[in-house]
Protein backbone atom coordinates (compact mmCIF):
# COMPACT_ATOMS: atom_id res chain seq x y z
CA UNK A 1 0.00 0.00 0.00
CA UNK A 2 1.35 3.44 -0.86
CA UNK A 3 2.65 5.30 2.16
CA UNK A 4 0.19 8.20 2.07
CA UNK A 5 -2.85 5.91 2.19
CA UNK A 6 -2.70 5.24 5.92
CA UNK A 7 -5.31 3.64 8.13
CA UNK A 8 -5.63 6.97 9.95
CA UNK A 9 -6.50 8.71 6.68
CA UNK A 10 -9.21 6.15 5.97
CA UNK A 11 -10.56 6.58 9.51
CA UNK A 12 -10.80 10.32 8.80
CA UNK A 13 -12.73 9.63 5.59
CA UNK A 14 -15.27 7.34 7.19
CA UNK A 15 -15.55 9.37 10.39
CA UNK A 16 -14.83 6.47 12.72
CA UNK A 17 -11.78 5.77 14.93
CA UNK A 18 -11.12 2.11 15.61
CA UNK A 19 -10.24 1.01 19.10
CA UNK A 20 -8.68 -2.07 17.51
CA UNK A 21 -7.12 -0.81 14.28
CA UNK A 22 -6.05 -4.34 13.31
CA UNK A 23 -9.68 -5.00 12.40
CA UNK A 24 -9.60 -2.24 9.78
CA UNK A 25 -6.30 -3.51 8.43
CA UNK A 26 -7.74 -7.02 8.17
CA UNK A 27 -10.79 -5.69 6.30
CA UNK A 28 -8.45 -4.19 3.69
CA UNK A 29 -6.16 -7.23 3.31
CA UNK A 30 -6.53 -9.45 0.24
CA UNK A 31 -5.58 -13.13 0.29
CA UNK A 32 -2.85 -12.48 -2.31
CA UNK A 33 -1.06 -10.23 0.20
CA UNK A 34 -1.48 -12.85 2.92
CA UNK A 35 0.08 -15.50 0.66
CA UNK A 36 3.05 -13.34 -0.27
CA UNK A 37 3.71 -12.22 3.29
CA UNK A 38 3.10 -15.74 4.65
CA UNK A 39 0.53 -14.46 7.17
CA UNK A 40 -2.14 -16.75 8.63
CA UNK A 41 -5.05 -17.10 6.19
CA UNK A 42 -7.62 -15.94 8.76
CA UNK A 43 -6.10 -12.45 8.64
CA UNK A 44 -7.54 -11.58 5.22
CA UNK A 45 -10.89 -9.81 4.74
CA UNK A 46 -13.08 -12.82 3.93
CA UNK A 47 -14.39 -13.64 7.42
CA UNK A 48 -15.17 -9.98 8.06
CA UNK A 49 -16.96 -9.84 4.70
CA UNK A 50 -19.17 -12.75 5.80
CA UNK A 51 -20.13 -10.90 8.97
CA UNK A 52 -20.54 -7.53 7.27
CA UNK A 53 -22.85 -9.01 4.65
CA UNK A 54 -25.21 -10.21 7.41
CA UNK A 55 -25.13 -6.85 9.23
CA UNK A 56 -25.77 -4.98 5.97
CA UNK A 57 -28.72 -7.21 5.13
CA UNK A 58 -30.30 -6.58 8.54
CA UNK A 59 -29.78 -2.80 8.48
CA UNK A 60 -30.98 -2.39 4.89
CA UNK A 61 -34.02 -4.57 5.63
CA UNK A 62 -34.93 -2.45 8.64
CA UNK A 63 -34.40 0.72 6.57
CA UNK A 64 -36.81 -0.46 3.85
CA UNK A 65 -39.34 -1.87 6.34
CA UNK A 66 -39.76 1.53 7.99
CA UNK A 67 -39.45 3.68 4.86
CA UNK A 68 -41.96 1.74 2.72
CA UNK A 69 -44.71 0.76 5.14
CA UNK A 70 -47.06 -0.60 2.46
CA UNK A 71 -44.53 -2.38 0.25
CA UNK A 72 -45.16 -6.15 0.02
CA UNK A 73 -42.53 -8.71 0.99
CA UNK A 74 -41.58 -9.62 -2.56
CA UNK A 75 -40.99 -6.00 -3.54
CA UNK A 76 -39.01 -5.37 -0.35
CA UNK A 77 -36.74 -8.29 -1.19
CA UNK A 78 -36.24 -7.08 -4.75
CA UNK A 79 -35.51 -3.51 -3.65
CA UNK A 80 -33.04 -4.62 -1.00
CA UNK A 81 -31.21 -6.76 -3.56
CA UNK A 82 -30.79 -3.76 -5.87
CA UNK A 83 -29.55 -1.55 -3.03
CA UNK A 84 -26.78 -3.92 -1.94
CA UNK A 85 -25.89 -5.53 -5.27
CA UNK A 86 -22.27 -5.60 -6.46
CA UNK A 87 -22.40 -2.45 -8.66
CA UNK A 88 -24.13 -0.46 -5.92
CA UNK A 89 -21.62 -1.43 -3.23
CA UNK A 90 -18.70 -0.89 -5.62
CA UNK A 91 -20.05 2.62 -6.27
CA UNK A 92 -20.04 3.28 -2.52
CA UNK A 93 -16.51 1.91 -2.16
CA UNK A 94 -15.28 4.19 -4.95
CA UNK A 95 -16.86 7.23 -3.28
CA UNK A 96 -14.79 6.47 -0.16
CA UNK A 97 -11.72 5.57 -2.24
CA UNK A 98 -11.33 2.18 -0.56
CA UNK A 99 -9.32 0.76 -3.46
CA UNK A 100 -6.38 3.00 -2.66
CA UNK A 101 -6.06 1.54 0.84
CA UNK A 102 -6.03 -2.17 -0.03
CA UNK A 103 -3.18 -4.50 0.88
CA UNK A 104 -2.68 -6.50 -2.32
CA UNK A 105 -0.13 -9.01 -3.54
CA UNK A 106 1.97 -8.01 -6.52
CA UNK A 107 0.01 -10.17 -8.95
CA UNK A 108 -3.34 -8.80 -7.84
CA UNK A 109 -1.96 -5.27 -7.97
CA UNK A 110 -0.64 -5.78 -11.51
CA UNK A 111 -3.97 -7.30 -12.53
CA UNK A 112 -5.88 -4.13 -11.63
CA UNK A 113 -7.33 -5.37 -8.33
CA UNK A 114 -7.76 -1.86 -6.97
CA UNK A 115 -10.37 -1.13 -9.65
CA UNK A 116 -12.17 -4.50 -9.62
CA UNK A 117 -15.86 -4.10 -8.74
CA UNK A 118 -16.19 -7.51 -7.11
CA UNK A 119 -13.27 -6.80 -4.77
CA UNK A 120 -14.57 -3.32 -3.92
CA UNK A 121 -17.94 -4.85 -3.04
CA UNK A 122 -16.34 -7.49 -0.79
CA UNK A 123 -14.13 -5.00 1.00
CA UNK A 124 -16.86 -2.51 1.88
CA UNK A 125 -18.80 -5.40 3.43
CA UNK A 126 -15.64 -6.36 5.34
CA UNK A 127 -15.32 -2.79 6.63
CA UNK A 128 -18.95 -2.99 7.83
CA UNK A 129 -18.01 -6.18 9.68
CA UNK A 130 -14.95 -4.53 11.19
CA UNK A 131 -16.92 -1.50 12.39
CA UNK A 132 -19.56 -3.82 13.86
CA UNK A 133 -16.99 -5.83 15.85
CA UNK A 134 -15.16 -2.72 17.01
CA UNK A 135 -18.04 -0.39 17.82
CA UNK A 136 -21.22 -2.45 17.86
CA UNK A 137 -24.43 -2.34 15.86
CA UNK A 138 -25.10 1.39 16.28
CA UNK A 139 -21.74 2.39 14.81
CA UNK A 140 -22.17 -0.12 11.97
CA UNK A 141 -25.63 1.28 11.29
CA UNK A 142 -24.23 4.83 11.20
CA UNK A 143 -21.62 3.75 8.65
CA UNK A 144 -24.18 1.94 6.49
CA UNK A 145 -26.65 4.82 6.53
CA UNK A 146 -23.95 7.37 5.71
CA UNK A 147 -22.13 5.54 2.94
CA UNK A 148 -24.52 2.92 1.53
CA UNK A 149 -28.13 3.94 2.18
CA UNK A 150 -27.67 7.64 1.35
CA UNK A 151 -28.45 9.24 -2.03
CA UNK A 152 -29.95 5.99 -3.34
CA UNK A 153 -31.64 7.56 -6.34
CA UNK A 154 -28.40 9.02 -7.66
CA UNK A 155 -26.48 5.78 -7.03
CA UNK A 156 -29.09 3.74 -8.85
CA UNK A 157 -28.94 6.16 -11.76
CA UNK A 158 -25.17 5.58 -11.92
CA UNK A 159 -25.04 1.79 -11.82
CA UNK A 160 -28.05 1.47 -14.14
CA UNK A 161 -26.78 4.28 -16.37
CA UNK A 162 -26.17 2.36 -19.60
CA UNK A 163 -29.56 0.64 -19.55
CA UNK A 164 -31.37 3.82 -18.46
CA UNK A 165 -29.70 5.87 -21.20
CA UNK A 166 -30.60 3.35 -23.87
CA UNK A 167 -34.24 3.26 -22.76
CA UNK A 168 -34.40 7.06 -22.66
CA UNK A 169 -32.79 7.78 -26.04
CA UNK A 170 -34.17 4.91 -28.09
CA UNK A 171 -37.50 4.61 -26.29
CA UNK A 172 -38.60 8.11 -25.29
CA UNK A 173 -36.53 10.36 -27.54
CA UNK A 174 -36.59 8.01 -30.57
CA UNK A 175 -33.01 8.88 -31.51
CA UNK A 176 -29.81 6.96 -32.27
CA UNK A 177 -26.73 7.02 -30.06
CA UNK A 178 -23.36 5.33 -29.84
CA UNK A 179 -20.29 5.04 -27.65
CA UNK A 180 -17.03 6.16 -29.26
CA UNK A 181 -13.69 5.00 -27.85
CA UNK A 182 -11.34 7.98 -27.93
CA UNK A 183 -8.18 6.25 -26.74
CA UNK A 184 -6.70 3.71 -24.37
CA UNK A 185 -3.47 4.44 -22.56
CA UNK A 186 -1.14 2.71 -20.13
CA UNK A 187 0.35 -0.79 -19.90
CA UNK A 188 -1.77 -3.85 -20.67
CA UNK A 189 -2.40 -4.64 -16.99
CA UNK A 190 -3.36 -1.06 -16.06
CA UNK A 191 -5.06 0.61 -19.01
CA UNK A 192 -7.19 3.73 -18.93
CA UNK A 193 -10.02 4.04 -21.45
CA UNK A 194 -11.65 7.30 -22.54
CA UNK A 195 -15.09 7.20 -24.13
CA UNK A 196 -17.64 9.63 -25.49
CA UNK A 197 -21.36 9.09 -25.94
CA UNK A 198 -22.87 10.64 -29.09
CA UNK A 199 -26.57 11.22 -29.69
CA UNK A 200 -26.82 11.70 -33.41
CA UNK A 201 -24.33 14.57 -34.10
CA UNK A 202 -23.83 15.74 -30.52
CA UNK A 203 -21.49 14.64 -27.71
CA UNK A 204 -23.65 14.28 -24.59
CA UNK A 205 -21.27 12.54 -22.21
CA UNK A 206 -17.63 11.63 -21.57
CA UNK A 207 -16.18 8.96 -19.33
CA UNK A 208 -12.92 7.43 -18.20
CA UNK A 209 -12.25 4.08 -16.56
CA UNK A 210 -9.92 1.13 -16.14
CA UNK A 211 -12.14 -0.92 -18.47
CA UNK A 212 -14.08 0.08 -21.56
CA UNK A 213 -17.30 -0.88 -19.78
CA UNK A 214 -16.48 1.36 -16.81
CA UNK A 215 -15.69 4.28 -19.11
CA UNK A 216 -18.97 3.77 -20.97
CA UNK A 217 -20.86 3.65 -17.67
CA UNK A 218 -19.33 6.95 -16.59
CA UNK A 219 -20.10 8.52 -19.99
CA UNK A 220 -23.70 7.28 -19.82
CA UNK A 221 -24.11 8.73 -16.34
CA UNK A 222 -22.82 12.13 -17.48
CA UNK A 223 -25.18 11.96 -20.48
CA UNK A 224 -28.14 11.25 -18.21
CA UNK A 225 -27.28 14.21 -15.98
CA UNK A 226 -27.06 16.45 -19.06
CA UNK A 227 -30.38 15.22 -20.46
CA UNK A 228 -32.02 15.60 -17.05
CA UNK A 229 -30.73 19.19 -16.80
CA UNK A 230 -32.08 19.97 -20.27
CA UNK A 231 -35.48 18.50 -19.38
CA UNK A 232 -35.28 15.61 -21.85
CA UNK A 233 -35.52 12.76 -19.36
Amino acid sequence: MRDKYTLELLEDRIGYRFRDQSLLRQALTHSSYINEQKIHKSRDYERLEFLGDAVLELVSSEFLFHRHKDMPEGELTKTRASMVCEPALAFCAREIGLGEFLYLGKGEEMGGGRERESLACDVIEAVVGAVYLDGGMEKAKEFIHRFILSDLENKKLFYDSKTTLQELIQGKLKKDFQYVLLDETGPEHHKTFRVEVWMEQEVIGRGEGRTKKAAEQQAAYQALLLLRKSGKN
